[in-house]
C-alpha cells in the first residue's frame, strides 16, 4: 500500500490560526452563532488551501472559491488580532461590565465585518481597472513631446482567476486612450504559455502610435520566462531586455529602456538587470524613460541618468493593512515620487495576486502624461 503523505508544518500553523479565529470571535456569541460560525471557519479551513493545489475545472465559481477563502481568511485573522489588541487596552480603562459589553459587541462586529469587506474587495478587484491620470513634469522637454501619453498595465497575473474575458477587457479600456505607446511592467502572467495562451491572446490588439513595450517581472520567470518572451513577441509587443529603443515623435526623440527584473539574476545569471546596461547609447538629447518592474531598481536608474522610471510589483500592498509592510522590501509603494531628478511612478497593478481582493489599494491602468517643467 502507499505510504500516505503526513501533513506538513503549514497544514498544522493554517490549522491553529483557524482555531483561534474560532475561539477568539465565537465564544462570546450565542450558541446558534457559535455552531453557524464554526461550521463556516471549518468549511474555510478545508478550502482554503486548495488554491496552491489548483486543478482548473472549468467552473469559475469552484475555481475561484479557494482563492476567495484566502481572501476572507486574511481578513478574519486581521480583525481577530485588531480585536484582542483593542480588547487588551481597554481592560485598563473599562468597568468589568462595560468590558463583558465590548467583548460581545466587538465579536459580533468583527463576524459581521469580515464577509461583508470580502464581497467588496472582491468587486474591487474584478471589475476592470479605472483610469488613472498621471501628469509626469519634466525639466527641458522639447515641445514635441507636450502631452505625449503612455498607457501603463503591470501585474496582471492572468493564471488561475484571470482568464481572457479580463484581459479583453483591459484592451479595450487602454486602446479608448489612443496612448503614444503602451508599456507592460511585468508579472503579465502566472502559469505556463501552454496553458495560458489562449487568455494573452488579446494582448495583440493593444494599438498605439508606437507600439507595446514589454520588461519581464518575477512572476515571468516563475512561469517560463525564456517561452513568455518568445510569446509577448509573438503579439507584437517588444521586449526589453536591459535594452532600448530610440522613438522619433514628431522631431523629439524619446528613449525607452527596459531592465529585466531585479531579481531574475537567481534564475538565469545572462539575465542580471542592468539599468546602466539598458542606457548605454541613448542620445543625450533624447528623453529616457525606464520600465523595471520593481521599484528597487530606481537607485540605478537615476545614477544612468534616466528621466522616468515605470513600475509594477508592489500592488501597492493589494489590501489592508498589507499595503504598511510593503516598505520594508521597496522604496516607493505606489504613485509618483522623485528619486535625485528623476520621477518614478509605481503602478498599484491592473489585475490582483492570490485572492481576489482590493481594499484601501485600488487596482489601475496608468495614463502617464509628460509635461514641461
Amino acid at each position: 500500500m502507499p505510504s500516505r503523505r503526513s501533513p506538513s508544518p503549514a497544514f498544522f500553523f493554517l490549522l491553529a490560526v483557524h482555531v483561534y479565529i474560532g475561539v477568539r470571535l465565537l465564544e462570546p456569541l450565542p450558541l446558534a452563532m457559535q455552531v453557524a460560525g464554526a461550521l463556516v471557519i471549518g468549511g474555510n479551513f478545508y478550502v482554503h488551501p486548495k488554491g496552491w493545489q489548483a486543478r482548473e475545472t472549468g467552473l469559475p465559481w469552484r475555481d475561484m472559491l479557494p482563492w476567495i477563502a484566502m481572501g476572507f481568511f486574511s481578513w478574519m485573522f486581521v480583525l481577530t488580532v485588531l480585536r484582542d489588541v483593542a480588547l487588551a487596552v481597554a481592560g485598563f480603562a473599562l468597568s468589568p461590565g462595560a468590558f463583558d459589553d465590548l467583548v460581545r459587541n466587538s465579536a459580533w462586529a468583527s463576524v459581521i465585518a469580515a464577509p461583508l469587506v470580502t464581497i467588496a474587495g472582491y468587486y474591487l478587484a474584478r471589475r476592470v481597472a479605472p483610469v488613472v491620470d498621471v501628469r509626469v513634469p519634466i525639466v527641458g522637454l522639447p515641445s514635441a513631446l507636450e502631452g505625449f501619453t503612455i498607457a501603463q498595465i503591470s501585474d496582471v497575473h492572468v493564471g488561475p482567476t484571470i482568464k481572457r474575458d479580463f484581459v479583453e477587457k483591459v484592451v479595450r479600456r487602454v486602446n479608448a486612450l489612443e496612448p503614444d505607446l503602451v508599456a507592460i511592467t511585468g508579472d503579465l502572467v502566472d502559469g505556463s504559455v501552454q496553458k495560458l495562451a489562449p487568455h494573452t491572446r488579446p494582448l495583440a490588439e493593444l494599438r498605439s502610435r508606437h507600439g507595446t513595450y514589454f520588461v519581464t517581472g518575477n512572476h515571468e520567470y516563475y512561469s517560463g520566462a525564456h517561452a513568455w518572451i518568445g510569446e509577448l513577441g509573438r503579439l507584437g509587443a517588444r521586449v526589453l531586455l536591459n535594452d532600448h529603443v530610440v522613438l522619433d515623435h514628431d522631431g523629439a526623440r524619446v528613449a525607452v529602456a527596459g531592465v529585466t527584473d531585479y531579481a531574475a539574476h537567481h534564475f538565469d545569471h545572462a539575465h542580471r538587470s542592468d539599468p546602466a546596461r539598458a542606457a548605454a547609447g541613448v542620445p543625450a538629447d533624447a528623453v529616457k524613460v525606464l520600465l523595471a518592474h520593481q521599484p528597487r531598481s530606481a537607485p540605478d536608474a537615476a545614477r544612468a541618468g534616466f528621466d522616468l522610471q515605470l513600475s509594477g510589483h508592489t500592488h501597492g500592498g493589494q489590501f489592508w493593512p498589507w499595503m504598511y509592510f510593503v516598505r520594508l522590501q521597496q522604496p516607493f509603494t505606489a504613485g509618483l515620487r522623485r528619486l535625485g531628478r528623476m520621477w518614478v511612478y509605481v503602478s498599484r497593478g491592473t489585475g490582483y495576486w492570490g485572492p481576489p481582493m482590493r481594499f484601501g489599494s485600488p487596482s489601475e491602468i496608468t495614463r502617464l502624461t509628460l509635461t514641461r517643467a
